[in-house]
């Protein structure tokens, strides 16, 4: 984290007093965050995250006199001696009568640090969405009812832009498609079958190259007939690489996966919840694809629904998990820390099948909804996610 502090403080007659207190207060910080706050200039803003340090009472009218210097947000922080806290609320007063954004940072060094650490997430995070384009390949799947959030909202909220694109298009490159190499579908199957799903991934990986996508979702049913085949291996590989992919046109899907991917860098599981067990407080999650890098097993099976095409049967390590899903109307979450118990074959249910043990309640899922396909991905997550997503949202 590249953190830089500026600091502001009065020539009142305690001043000598301040270097001791305000050193150690900066050094028990850094020793939280594991990095250095660098001391830089009033209007530096090659950073990470710009502090003004309030050191004392008196302070107010020196905020004044670099204010054309300073940036919103205003971060202020304040250790509390010397009335630092008492000119910290008198300025915080200020700024949001003009209509600005800021925040003190203040209370016991635990506290500050980790408010420190996530807003270094947002920051990162908002950065990385605002130059982030989607691409919607089809509309959203009819049965998404709940689904689709305002282009123009989410655009106003997170920076994130689209881009409409045709079926023509994916089917128009899907028949243009050359031959790939049939190793990056592991498996024993029908050649046949391989060549059809991984020209279906080149299709989709020359309409994200062309518009300069960093993820998309495709209503890969109405794909089943013309090209008889399935999204399900092509949207597994484009994860892998590095490419958000989701399927069935999930818009609120896909913002979820790419929030986990921008904050984490790992590719994650869009997974229908299949059964819900309030009593044990579990989950059943099944869909019939996955980024082949979060399995340890896999076979090739076919997509489930329809009988055609090839889809994956990962089989996932049984280690802790986070689960997330973001609203279509940007106003609520869920998140949860997890387990996976147990890898599933179950008959009725999408190829690949977790059991996964959950530490919210997930009742709450039943009750107050977020949407159908929810998020999974490797380690504990969920406060870093709760507190980055409180912040933007």
């Amino acid at each position: 984290m590249n953190i830089k502090i500026s600091g502001l403080r009065s020539g009142l007659n305690y001043n000598d007093m301040l270097n001791p207190i305000t050193g150690g207060f900066v050094s028990d910080i850094e020793a939280r965050l594991g990095c250095e706050l660098s001391m830089s200039d009033i209007d530096d803003y090659d950073c990470d995250l710009k502090l003004i340090f309030v050191q004392s009472g008196g302070s107010e009218n020196l905020f004044l006199q670099n204010l054309d210097k300073l940036k919103e947000p205003y971060y202020l922080l304040t250790n509390g001696s010397n009335n630092s806290l008492a000119a910290s609320l008198e300025i915080m007063t200020f700024i949001s009568s003009k209509g600005k954004n800021g925040e003190i940072l203040h209370g016991d060094v635990d506290y500050i640090a980790d408010r420190i650490r996530t807003l270094v997430m947002t920051k990162k995070l908002k950065k990385s969405l605002n130059e982030t384009v989607f691409g919607v390949l089809g509309q959203p799947s009819d049965w998404l009812i709940a689904s689709v959030p305002s282009y123009e909202e989410v655009t106003k909220k997170l920076g994130i832009t689209f881009k409409d694109i045709s079926l023509d298009e994916v089917k128009k490159e899907y028949d243009h498609a050359l031959m790939v190499n049939k190793d990056l579908l592991p498996g024993v199957f029908d050649d046949d079958e391989k060549v059809k799903a991984l020209r279906t991934f080149g299709a989709f990986k020359t309409i994200a190259d062309r518009y300069g996508l960093s993820g998309f979702t495709v209503r890969c049913f109405d794909l089943l007939k013309p090209l008889a085949t399935t999204g399900c291996a092509g949207l597994a590989i484009l994860n892998d690489e590095g490419i958000t992919a989701a399927c069935e046109g999930d818009i609120a899907a896909l913002i979820s996966m790419h929030i986990v991917k921008l904050l984490t860098g790992q590719p994650s599981f869009q997974a229908n919840p299949s059964r819900i067990s309030p009593s044990d407080n579990t989950m059943v999650l099944a869909h019939c694809t996955i980024p082949m890098a979060m399995t340890d097993d896999l076979r090739l099976d076919t997509h489930f629904e329809s009988g055609t095409g090839i889809a994956i049967k990962g089989y996932l390590r049984e280690e802790d998990v986070t689960i997330f899903r973001l609203s279509a109307d940007l106003k609520n979450f869920f998140v949860s820390d997890g387990t996976i118990i147990k890898n599933l074959d179950e008959p009725d249910l999408c190829r690949t099948q977790i059991l996964v043990k959950f530490e919210e309640d997930v009742s709450e899922i039943l009750k107050k909804p977020c949407g159908n396909h929810h998020i999974v991905f490797y380690g504990h997550h969920a406060e870093d996610i709760r507190r980055v997503m409180r912040d933007i949202l």
